[in-house]
């Protein structure tokens, strides 16, 4: 019997928790995706502390009419800057249970092009 997709996603999610953690040298950059919008923060899991986070919730992002995956590639983009005001430069991506595909990939692209390595 199949189980329904948030678990299944949680069960992978952990997995990937598992294997990823972010440090002071590398932090974790972790996505949440919903329906309609897209999140992303960047976390020093060994302090416990958020360093920079961005979502399409954004006065700068909210305000363009674009599609979903151009929103999440200017997600990543204004991540991208503020993870430069706060001196991070490579990161671990963690999708957060998602595919790599879409949206998701949109958002890493868009960071990549900002200036973050991972």
């Amino acid at each position: 019997m199949k189980k329904n997709n948030s678990f299944q996603r949680s069960r992978i999610r952990r997995r990937i928790r598992g294997k990823i953690s972010g440090t002071t040298e590398r932090p974790r950059l972790s996505v949440f995706r919903s329906n309609k919008q897209i999140y992303a923060q960047i976390i020093d899991d060994s302090e416990g502390k958020t360093l920079a986070s961005a979502s399409s919730i954004d006065k700068a992002i909210a305000s363009k009419t674009v599609s979903k995956i151009e929103q999440a590639k200017l997600v990543g983009q204004l991540l991208a800057e503020k993870a430069k005001e706060a001196e991070v430069e490579t990161v671990v991506f963690d999708r957060g249970g998602y595919v790599f595909h879409g949206r998701i990939k949109s958002l890493a692209d868009g960071a990549r092009e900002g200036g973050l390595k991972f």
